[in-house]
């Protein structure tokens, strides 16, 4: 059976346009392109889909799934590990998620008691799920930036790390206070937090409108990061997202 590009794009959710960018940079050709220059697939190519679709979901760049793909000979072994990838990766959004609900119970005891939180005994604990890797993924779409934080983070003690760790944990959560006030993104409050973000980047290269604005759309798209905020609060990775768009608006513009 034979598929034309408007179907494959209807069944997908990738669009025609995207599914021509992958034909002309090799990662997906079509099985045959008509006398009409229309593209048209077979179930090979669907297969090959599934596979680029799914190892996206995972936060690979385009490059790196060009080469797993070249690298891969038989496509049901591939689907198996394909199928263990997605399994760690719900097992580590589990322990995000599990790891985020419990600093938040733990923070609303320590507030309504006066206790110390008893995971800062751990704090480690707070970290579970949570790991460079993911942010390195989604800054390889921007790799003069991504090239600057990975010479920074590679001078940094794991102390450092773990610092910074408990940091971008508690702007999140600080961020998900202001949400819950009912604050619009572009508030003075929020753009406060979101400028305290950038001078973070910022001590390691500054961003530019564009570089900030993609990063805040991350925090949707990536499912890593969306996943994380979400397990915060409802919203939140919109939130961050709309903030950081209204920041570079109004001030790296």
């Amino acid at each position: 059976m034979i598929w034309p590009i408007a179907q494959v794009a209807r069944m997908s959710g990738v669009t025609a346009r995207t599914l021509r960018h992958y034909d002309e940079i090799g990662l997906l050709p079509p099985a045959r392109i008509g006398t009409n220059g229309h593209r048209y697939y077979e179930e090979h190519q669907l297969l090959r889909l599934q596979q680029i679709l799914v190892l996206r979901a995972l936060g690979l760049a385009l490059p790196d799934i060009g080469r797993i793909l070249a690298e891969q000979v038989d496509e049901l072994e591939a689907l198996r590990s394909h199928h263990r990838r997605l399994l760690a990766e719900r097992d580590r959004l589990d322990t995000l998620a599990d790891t985020v609900a419990r600093t938040i119970t733990e923070l609303e005891r320590s507030r309504k008691d006066g206790a110390p939180m008893t995971s800062i005994n751990r704090p480690e604990n707070l970290f579970e799920g949570i790991r460079p890797a993911q942010y390195m993924k989604t800054l390889r779409d921007f790799p003069e930036l991504a090239e600057a934080v990975e010479r920074h983070t590679s001078t940094l003690t794991e102390e450092e790390i773990e610092a910074g760790h408990r940091e971008r944990t508690a702007q999140m959560i600080r961020l998900a206070e202001l949400l819950a006030a009912g604050l619009p993104a572009d508030a003075e409050q929020t753009q406060t937090e979101i400028d305290t973000q950038y001078r973070t980047l910022a001590r390691i290269r500054p961003a530019t409108a564009e570089e900030y604005r993609a990063i805040g759309r991350s925090c949707v798209d990536n499912e890593h990061w969306r996943a994380a905020y979400e397990a915060i609060a409802p919203g939140l990775a919109v939130y961050q997202r709309d903030a950081i768009e209204a920041y570079a608006t109004t001030r790296l513009s």
